[in-house]
């Protein structure tokens, strides 16, 4: 009998290496590297987070031009990496390419929506979330002038923008925002110098609180903002550690949910197909407090911050969304 059950328990180890060998996942980045302590890196932590509770390891690559796409995507499909992971919607182009002649690969992507049926599509209510720094730079800001700097001018950080104005005017009706991006080309994410530059020159016109969403760039911009004594707010990951007491917050974008996710449900032979949108009553975005920035923010900062969250899951509130509309009323 011991035997038998001691065989049992082998069969049963072995039965559970045998499934976790057939998971062969796979993350791609987008440029800026997966070191860029914003998207990139927020992916990076959802696949790293499933190694940490699995014990299963995952590959990866960081692309360093748009031409290596489509090679780098149809390499990792061939040698049966599944389920494959693409960080931003620059990979939608590739995708719709690779994945049709793949039908036995899952595929997931962020931040764009790509019509096959093997592919998990995830965007967001970014709109949401920088509505929600919006409210706290208004707070925040003693000048009444406050500030964007984005990075690649497209209509996705247009909608960041957006949802932070709304939140701004919503609060101040008087204020003023101030609008950049730093370029429309890819570079236009790992450009910190240029970042800076930008940032300066919003400064020098008044503003007190500049957001980014910019990548790599926003590292730039975070810098300037403390080096000149004013307030930045973060993106995408919790930023607030870069400049401790200089950045009011951060508007997190969970992209390490959706890359932890497809690499659960594929582990578990649960993975599911079509798109879905995160918002903040799914816990796809937010506003980031810890004790960098717990200083920088009052009670009654908090308490505008919180209640315009709840008034946003209620539908009391319903931010503009610049992808639907392209006129940002604000």
């Amino acid at each position: 009998m011991k035997r038998t059950l001691l065989s049992i328990v082998a069969l049963a180890a072995m039965s559970a290496s045998a499934l976790a060998a057939d998971i062969k996942p796979a993350i791609i980045y987008d440029l800026g590297g997966k070191f860029d302590k914003s998207f990139n890196e927020a992916a990076y932590t959802g696949a790293e987070k499933f190694k940490t509770e699995t014990g299963i390891e995952y590959r990866e690559f960081e692309i360093s031009n748009d031409a290596q796409r489509e090679q780098a995507l149809r390499r990792f499909a061939r040698d049966g990496n599944n389920p494959i992971v693409m960080a931003g919607f620059s990979w939608g182009s590739a995708l719709e390419k690779v994945a049709g002649e793949y039908p036995d690969i899952d595929f997931a992507i962020i931040d764009m929506v790509v019509d096959k049926p093997n592919v998990r599509s995830v965007v967001y209510k970014e709109q949401e979330g920088s509505f929600l720094v919006g409210v706290m730079a208004a707070k925040a800001s003693e000048s009444g002038t406050v500030s964007f700097v984005g990075g690649m001018d497209i209509p996705l950080i247009r909608k960041f923008a957006c949802g932070y104005k709304g939140g701004v005017m919503a609060t101040n009706p008087d204020a003023t925002v101030l609008e950049a991006m730093t370029g429309t080309t890819p570079e236009a994410w790992n450009d910190p110098v240029k970042g800076g530059e930008i940032t300066k020159s919003q400064i020098d016109q008044g503003s007190d609180v500049v957001y980014a969403a910019a990548g790599g760039t926003g590292i730039g911009v975070l810098q300037a903002a403390a080096d000149a004594g004013k307030l930045a707010i973060g993106v995408d990951s919790n930023q607030n550690g870069l400049q401790p007491g200089k950045v009011l917050t951060s508007m997190l974008k969970r992209v390490d949910v959706a890359v932890y996710n497809a690499f659960s449900d594929a582990k578990n032979d649960s993975f599911s197909y079509g798109f879905s949108v995160l918002g903040l009553a799914e816990g796809g975005v937010d506003y980031a407090m810890d004790e960098n920035n717990a200083p920088l923010v009052t009670d009654d900062m908090k308490a505008a911050v919180e209640a315009a969250k709840a008034d946003i899951i209620a539908g009391t509130i319903t931010v503009h969304d610049y992808m639907s509309d392209n006129n940002c009323p604000y």
